[in-house]
């Protein structure tokens, strides 16, 4: 069916500059609170998770991790704002590792969004990831990770990582910022 068809006298040229002026505008950056959110780490990393243990979680702890997802410049009249990747890698050859929480906090320590519904377990030498995209300011300067684990029995400590991608005029700048143990119960 033709445009014509659609609206009877429609010049074509006004529907050309119409459907130009939208293809701007989906070249806008949207804001967070209109950011589509990712598909569930469940169904995103559905090949690196197991079934839960069966046998009792005796072994856990937590980590903090710094996520720079804001940074202020030039004595604060400025913010660069930039995308992260939490990972998440069980380091254990043999064992599942049991993640309980992927908690995001902001700069003043409220929970911006939880990225489990549930525990899951992840496989040996496996890993799952949480992405914030760098239109994603909820955090602010101060934003962060706290990711609860938990295992049966003895296990390798999980490697708890933020990377940090993005770019300021000519400049592209990367960096890692490695989960610190805040809270370790048995081995």
């Amino acid at each position: 069916m033709s445009v014509k068809a659609l609206i009877p006298g429609a010049p074509r040229r006004a529907w050309r500059h119409g459907l130009a002026a939208l293809g701007l505008l989906a070249l806008l950056p949207v804001p967070a609170s209109y950011a589509q959110s990712a598909p569930p780490i469940e169904q995103s990393f559905a090949g690196s998770l197991t079934a839960l243990p069966s046998e009792p979680l005796s072994a856990s702890g937590a980590f903090y991790v710094p996520a720079y997802s804001s940074v202020s410049m030039s004595h604060g009249r400025l913010r660069g704002d930039f995308s992260v990747t939490l990972s998440i890698h069980n380091a254990s050859e043999t064992k599942p590792l049991v993640i309980r929480r992927v908690g995001y906090f902001d700069t003043a320590g409220k929970l911006v969004e939880n990225y489990l519904k549930a525990p899951v377990a992840l496989k040996p030498f496996s890993t799952i990831e949480a992405f914030i995209a760098a239109t994603d300011v909820r955090g602010g300067t101060g934003a962060n990770f706290v990711v609860d684990w938990a295992a049966a029995g003895e296990i390798a400590e999980p490697v708890v990582e933020a990377l940090t991608i993005g770019s300021i005029a000519n400049g592209h700048y990367a960096f890692i910022s490695q989960g610190r143990p805040i809270r370790s119960v048995g081995k």
